[in-house]
């Protein structure tokens, strides 16, 4: 056997032994979902015991080093790992922003003292993060923005707003762009801050959707404390942390997606006639739907796999999250359509309190938050294919 070989035996008896039979099933939403976080509520014990196993093993950031709580696969095993766990249908351990986003850009940016003092707990699922980068005046335009860190001597007092903050009222901490300089250009004057949202000063309040709620919330920061060595690298760096950053944010939304195939899915809503959908038109639409899901799914593996071979993914990750974004929606439009009427159901115990609806109205904020689609279109003439003009 190859290495790999062994490699795979080994993580298929891990999974088999330790991947309790309640995480093997699909999740129905966020609230199935495992943050982590010093508030977090277990939904069960197998979800608490399907964290802490993962964690122990180094398989929520399988990548990193073990010295930062992971595991130290290369891209071959991590992808085997992968394969595995769809394999048995096993939910992921741990959803984090502290994974996702924050820590390719620790890893890249951050002291050692920074890497080992927050990395290990991101891993172990024990510091839910959120990001702080928009603001009221400042969304696609994201470097006019506009909230201050006054250099204090031994720390900076912080005082802004931030908009579109995901999950902000229920993460411990926030990775937040602060301008600490006016005098260059706009992208210069920019740092990079983290800090306990328990800090005194820090506010947020959720903001409601048109599906009838949302993670997303305003932060309000009145004369916030963050101490010198929380500033990630140097000031005026923060630029290149956010641009690097949000490479992976990009890349994670543009996964967005339902758990199953739409067929299934659009079976369970319509029925079979004669062994099929009785709609031809609609049957049509579902399977060029899930050929370009299927070769989405190997350009994003194509693309990641050259990243973590050494290459930049720099502004592809902004084609990744426009096509994925939009693919996701159309999901939903064909779910809507095999759904037919019922699908409009917003109460009641037969649609799951119109889980369905809410669901479809939600993928509409998909091709906004990350950066909206028509800014990933120009960055994708611009840079990716160096169109004339653009």
């Amino acid at each position: 056997m190859t290495d790999l070989e062994t490699f795979r035996t080994e993580t298929c008896a891990w999974l088999e032994d330790n991947c309790p039979a309640e995480m093997r099933t699909d999740m129905s939403g966020d609230n199935d979902a495992c943050w982590g976080g010093r508030n977090f509520k277990f939904q069960s014990e197998a979800q608490k015991v399907w964290l802490e196993r993962c964690a122990a093993k180094g398989f929520t950031a399988p990548s990193w080093d073990k010295k930062y709580g992971g595991a130290g696969l290369n891209r071959a095993q991590e992808q085997v790992l992968r394969q595995e766990m769809k394999r048995i249908n096993a939910r992921p351990p741990l959803s984090s922003f502290g994974v996702w986003m924050l820590g390719p850009a620790l890893l890249k940016f951050g002291s050692e003292d920074q890497k080992l003092e927050y990395l290990p707990p991101i891993t172990r699922g024990e510091i839910r993060w959120c990001q702080g980068y928009s603001e009221p005046g400042s969304g696609s335009d994201l470097a006019s923005l506009q909230t201050k860190a006054e250099d204090k001597g031994d720390h900076y007092l912080v005082n802004g707003q931030k908009v579109w903050t995901s999950y902000a009222d229920k993460a411990d901490w926030i990775f937040c762009l602060v301008r600490t300089d006016n005098s260059g250009s706009k992208h210069e004057g920019i740092s990079f801050l983290l800090f306990d949202m328990e800090t005194p000063g820090v506010e947020a309040k959720p903001i409601k959707l048109i599906s009838g709620k949302s993670p997303f919330c305003e932060t309000f920061l009145t004369d916030v404390k963050v101490p010198k060595r929380n500033l990630v690298n140097e000031e005026g760096q923060g630029w290149n942390i956010a641009k690097y950053l949000l490479t992976h944010e990009r890349e994670m939304i543009g996964e967005t997606g339902a758990a199953r195939p739409v067929s299934e899915m659009a079976v369970d809503l319509a029925g079979l006639e004669d062994g099929k959908l009785a709609d031809p038109i609609l049957r049509g639409e579902i399977a060029q739907a899930e050929v370009d899901d299927w070769a989405f799914k190997m350009t994003m593996g194509r693309m990641l796999g050259e990243a973590k071979a050494g290459a930049s993914l720099g502004a592809k990750s902004s084609m990744l999250k426009y096509y994925g974004t939009e693919l996701n929606k159309r999901r939903y439009e064909l779910l809507m359509d095999a759904a037919g009427g019922d699908g409009l159901e917003w109460e009641g115990e037969r649609s799951d309190d119109g889980r369905l609806a809410k669901s479809w109205m939600r993928t509409k904020g998909n091709s906004i938050e990350g950066g909206t689609s028509e800014v990933m279109l120009n960055i994708v003439a611009k840079r990716v294919l160096d169109m004339p003009g653009a």
